[in-house]
């Protein structure tokens, strides 16, 4: 049974600060399960991209919940003092710790783990690298909290890539990983199912793709090339998305279906999204016609670029949800909100995180 989580769309949040406390608003679906955690909740590399919201979500949902008692731990290097000290402002306990090398009897004693760790740009330089954080760390991360249970972030990419007319990925499709990143990530839900298997791990493997949140994410490195007149590569001509403060919840309601025949759920908005298209309204949305490559209009507001370069392939990393949507209920923000959204950010020159999704990138080289 579908469980809904908000009936309306919030208002475009105007700043950081208002971004930051829309992805941090639990649903009452959320706080209604956090009442029912059984220990402490660990976030591990709560220092990354959605870490720091998923910390101040969880804290939130537990005091909307009355589980005041309940402490919520972001475990990171915390390099970002400043960072950290937002977090703690906001009642969650930073733990200042290096994955790779600390000592796991040092990481805080808890019944709940959020794995958040994971190396992708740069793996195909340093595969090592890669495998050592995707693959071999869980195996740490397991025997440390091998009586809790754990909502491990994994990735769509451990699926071949599908065709775009398919529906994407099922979770029960044959994985197909391309290239050393995708490989090492199937290597960490091998590792965290071998504990489950060997140990009775209670686990959640939630195959992501694409978080937005507009400072980075598909969207805005869409509406980014757009926005500065540089083609769109539609080769890779799909994509799926999701709203982060969606996935976040979905990673912590998650716990409560972690088990020892691990559950396994893709993590995804529910549309297969045309880049062509997505070029075309952010073009719309800018004041900018398409360029003469188009469709023989006139010259673009950004000079006689076209819009986009290359021809769709017909295949992309694309899954399908519908799993999660009938268990956690759809995304609160629908697409197209969502790319009003991400045009309005960049109109207003909000920050951007500078770090492109390369959704684009189909050998597996990141």
């Amino acid at each position: 049974m579908t469980t809904p989580m908000l009936t309306t769309s919030p208002p475009f949040p105007g700043d950081e600060k208002q971004l930051e406390d829309l992805l941090a608003t639990p649903s009452p679906a959320l706080a209604a399960d956090l009442a029912r955690l059984d220990g402490d909740l660990v976030v591990l590399g709560a220092g990354g991209k959605m870490g720091p919201s998923l910390c101040r979500l969880a804290r939130r949902a537990l005091d909307a919940a009355g589980r005041g008692d309940l402490a919520v731990h972001a475990v990171s290097r915390w390099s970002d003092r400043a960072a950290a000290g937002a977090l703690a402002a906001e009642g969650v306990r930073p733990v200042p710790f290096d994955l790779l090398d600390g000592d796991p009897a040092d990481l805080p004693d808890a019944g709940n783990a959020v794995f958040m760790v994971g190396a992708k740009f740069g793996s195909a330089g340093n595969p090592s690298h890669a495998w050592a954080v995707n693959a071999a760390l869980p195996d740490r991360i397991a025997r440390r909290y091998r009586d809790a249970r754990i909502s491990a972030f994994s990735t769509g990419n451990v699926y071949p890539l599908a065709g775009s007319t398919s529906g994407g990925s099922a979770e029960t499709d044959p994985v197909g990983p391309v290239g050393e990143y995708a490989m090492s990530c199937l290597g960490r839900e091998r590792v965290f199912g071998h504990h489950a298997a060997e140990y009775g791990l209670r686990v959640a493997l939630l195959r992501l793709n694409y978080a937005v949140d507009l400072r980075y994410g598909v969207l805005a490195d869409i509406a980014s090339a757009v926005h500065a007149g540089t083609p769109v590569d539609v080769t890779t001509g799909h994509a799926n998305v999701v709203w982060q403060g969606y996935a976040n919840e979905v990673a912590l309601r998650a716990l409560l279906h972690a088990g020892a025949d691990p559950f396994t759920v893709n993590l995804t908005g529910p549309e297969t999204a045309s880049v062509r298209r997505l070029a075309q309204l952010f073009a719309a949305e800018f004041g900018r016609a398409d360029g003469p490559a188009e469709a023989g209009g006139p010259e673009s507001a950004a000079g006689t670029a076209s819009l986009t370069t290359g021809q769709e392939s017909g295949t992309a990393l694309l899954s399908d949800a519908g799993v999660c949507h009938a268990l956690f209920g759809y995304p609160p923000i629908a697409l197209r909100t969502l790319v009003g959204w991400q045009a309005e950010w960049i109109r207003r020159g909000l920050p951007l995180s500078g770090r492109p999704t390369k959704f684009q990138v189909r050998d597996g080289r990141f």
